[in-house]
């Protein structure tokens, strides 16, 4: 069973005088994904991988087309619908750092999500932060340093945390291995293919690296000037 179908979507810009120009970022693109399944994105730079991861998240308005999550249209969303739709889906981004403040320590930035959705009692929250920062295997005394006193890796695994938080049952993975050494690549994939198994968690998982989506995916679709061009197993 699907957990969700993409139907025709589509995500276009307009510029120009009477803005006639058109810059057909995605252009009609439909897609399933199953539950607790890998739907592998490829293309080279440009051509609206992560227009469409965000497009699908509703964290970009689609210009036309449907997103069904669990049969539902999502589309229409708004207000606590769409907020209460965000614990469900996630993102997780190339650059770890976009999603953490500088400023705030480790425990704050894995916290803040619980606090903004309500997601534990506050007795609750050491034991919870503890609980995901050990899951995606990191010490415990990293949680009072700054992001700036972390690697690349663990700051990539400090917004795994963040978004398992919210105990989602689909993330966009948008490049998130891109940035990293080969070795710490390979252990960042490592655990987000053993959270899927123990969470049956559902993955749009962007890349321009074949090897890399083939590894990770159930699925693999195409992608070439904003359209989904074949699919391969």
């Amino acid at each position: 069973m699907e957990l969700l179908k993409v139907e025709g979507l589509r995500k276009y810009y307009y510029s120009g005088l009477f803005k006639k120009e058109v810059h057909r970022a995605v252009d009609g693109v439909s897609f399933e994904i199953g539950r607790g399944k890998t739907l592998g994105l490829v293309g080279k730079s440009g051509c609206g991988k992560s227009t469409l991861g965000k497009t699908v998240l509703r964290l970009l308005e689609p210009t036309s087309g449907r997103v069904l999550f669990e049969g539902q249209d999502i589309s229409g969303f708004k207000g606590s619908a769409l907020k209460s739709l965000g614990t469900r889906m996630q993102i997780i981004f190339q650059n770890p750092e976009s999603c953490l403040n500088p400023r705030m320590k480790i425990y704050d930035a894995v916290a803040e999500p619980l606090r903004l959705h309500r997601l534990c009692e506050k007795d609750e929250e050491r034991g919870r932060v503890q609980e995901l920062i050990e899951t995606v295997s990191l010490s415990e005394e990293l949680l009072f340093r700054y992001p700036g006193e972390l690697s690349g890796g663990q700051l990539q695994r400090v917004a795994i945390a963040r978004a398992l938080g919210m105990k989602p049952e689909f993330i966009v993975a948008d490049e998130p291995t891109s940035m990293l050494d080969p070795l710490v690549q390979a252990q960042i994939l490592s655990l987000l293919k053993k959270l899927q198994t123990e969470y049956e968690i559902s993955f749009l998982f962007i890349s321009h690296d074949l090897r890399v989506v083939e590894w990770m995916s159930d699925e693999v679709a195409i992608m070439e000037a904003g359209k989904i061009v074949g699919f391969m197993q």
